[in-house]
């Protein structure tokens, strides 16, 4: 597992080499979806924090917290992750070659879709956020395991490959 504000970075990073907008609401959505994505098609999480339903969709609180100051803008800067007040390399994207290889094709996939976009796919009626939103209540865990379900149903539909708004994530 990784530190949520790794995968987060990865994302900055991507985001910044390719001229293309991440605001604090797309790189939530970002990360909760490669989350899911990972946990359904590998059946292990990707991150190691726990995602919440916030009355706006999943959410993982660090990541909240670290990028709220953009408010709806550009996130312009890594998270520093040890607080030491400088970025490291380790900081900015995962040694794993296979979580890259992993995470290249979910931003490819999902990089042109803006927050609300993605927040949309979050919300559609039976997913994890839906469920745990209606069954517990705003602030509640979503279980790995109805996060794993979800995607591992969506990956044999549609070949293991991350789908956009058509099919639903």
């Amino acid at each position: 597992m990784h530190n949520s504000l790794l995968i987060s970075n990865y994302f900055v990073n991507k985001s910044l080499d390719e001229g293309v907008e991440l605001t604090p609401m797309k790189v939530l959505k970002l990360v909760y979806i490669s989350h899911g994505w990972y946990l359904g098609l590998n059946g292990q999480p990707l991150i190691d924090e726990a995602v919440l339903a916030w009355k706006y969709g999943p959410v993982v609180e660090n990541i909240y917290h670290e990028f709220k100051r953009y408010g709806r803008g550009q996130i312009t800067r890594y998270a520093d992750i040890t607080g030491d007040g400088r970025i490291d390399p380790d900081e900015v994207c995962p040694r794993d070659e296979y979580i890259k290889r992993f995470l290249n094709p979910i931003w490819d996939h999902y990089k042109h879709f803006n927050g609300l976009q993605l927040s949309a796919m979050t919300h559609k009626p039976g997913s994890p956020w839906d469920v745990t939103y209606r069954e517990h209540g705003a602030g509640s865990v979503i279980s790995r395991d109805l996060i794993k379900a979800y995607y591992r149903d969506l990956g044999a539909a549609t070949a293991g490959k991350p789908v956009g708004t058509t099919v639903g994530a």
